[in-house]
């Protein structure tokens, strides 16, 4: 199987889409002239034209709602931001339309659109550039979330959310975009809502999704060699989460801990922590454990950041204390 960079999976998902369903078009800034910020559409333009590759002034309020306008007289728009801090601008577009346009219109107009950028934390960008809001944008119904951790779970579901006839909110990182993975040549679709199981494991859960699930990797592999099996589960989407794929994890290793990069009052962790308690408290050995991001805004200093974001260390830390072995 071939090796290829996440942002080409990205762009194979785009391309195949668009070649698919003309009503398929991609919108935001630096989209076609520039290849995108990131080159996550380098070469679409010249396959399909400027009329289904749209560059963007920047105003994402306007050109949300273009989309949403878009997509509700029957198109399938992708709305690239470049990052997700700045789709604050267009997020009365977002919840207050595209989300709930289906059951304000009593099931005459749906918005099928996928809203897709970076998301989190990437390196020295400091508060107004690394936020995560992928719990933010969860807790509203009407939306999906997706938030894949590989080229080849980003390929399979983009491909899947473009086809979706709700809004989907497809949340990547910064830093992923060079990053490579096995993906198949042929066309595949993962559904949306479905976690995934990464690693088989009999002492603790490890639960996480995005590109923090890295800390889960990392901690498990230093865990193996102190004779501790963890499983980890990559959540993929976090609207609708896969609860019982959660659970029954939970009822075979009896711990739980979440890694999740985004601040922990009404987390995404948060959320499963409750799910778990009422479904499977029983089995349950020790007391859940959160992993989040310090409760402070992120900050600049390299310094700063690895003593605030999740990471391998807390992450090893947190399974010790729920096995009573810190």
């Amino acid at each position: 199987m071939r090796s290829i960079q996440f942002r080409e999976a990205l762009r194979e998902a785009m391309n195949e889409e668009m070649r698919r369903d003309e009503r398929v078009f991609l919108m935001g800034e630096e989209v076609a002239q520039y290849n995108g910020a990131y080159k996550v559409s380098q070469g679409m333009l010249d396959e399909f034209g400027p009329k289904r590759i749209i560059d963007t002034p920047i105003a994402e309020l306007g050109f949300t709602g273009i989309g949403v306008g878009a997509a509700m007289n029957g198109l399938r728009p992708i709305i690239e931001f470049m990052t997700f801090n700045f789709s604050l601008v267009a997020i009365d577009q977002v919840i207050n339309t595209a989300a709930k346009i289906l059951s304000m219109s009593g099931g005459q107009y749906g918005s099928p659109i996928v809203f897709r950028g970076p998301t989190g934390n990437a390196g020295q960008l400091a508060a107004q550039h690394s936020q995560n809001f992928e719990n933010w944008y969860a807790n509203c119904p009407g939306l999906k979330v997706v938030v894949p951790s590989n080229p080849y779970d980003a390929k399979g579901l983009l491909k899947s959310s473009i086809r979706d006839n709700d809004p989907v909110i497809f949340m990547e990182s910064e830093v992923m975009y060079g990053e490579k993975g096995e993906v198949p040549e042929g066309e595949y679709l993962i559904p949306i809502g479905v976690a995934d199981l990464k690693r088989q494991g009999t002492d603790v859960t490890l639960v996480s999704f995005g590109k923090i699930i890295k800390a889960c990797y990392e901690a498990a592999a230093e865990l193996e060699k102190e004779g501790i099996s963890a499983e980890i589960i990559d959540l993929r989407t976090v609207r609708p989460i896969d609860y019982a794929a959660v659970v029954a994890s939970v009822k075979k290793t009896n711990r739980l801990v979440i890694v999740e990069e985004a601040w922990p009052l009404s987390s995404i962790a948060t959320d499963i922590s409750y799910h778990v308690q009422r479904h499977a408290f029983d089995y349950l050995d020790a007391p859940i454990i959160r992993v989040n991001s310090m409760d402070v805004p992120v900050a600049y200093a390299p310094t700063l950041l690895e003593a605030t974001l999740p990471n391998a260390k807390r992450t090893i830390e947190a399974v010790k204390s729920v096995l009573y072995r810190k």
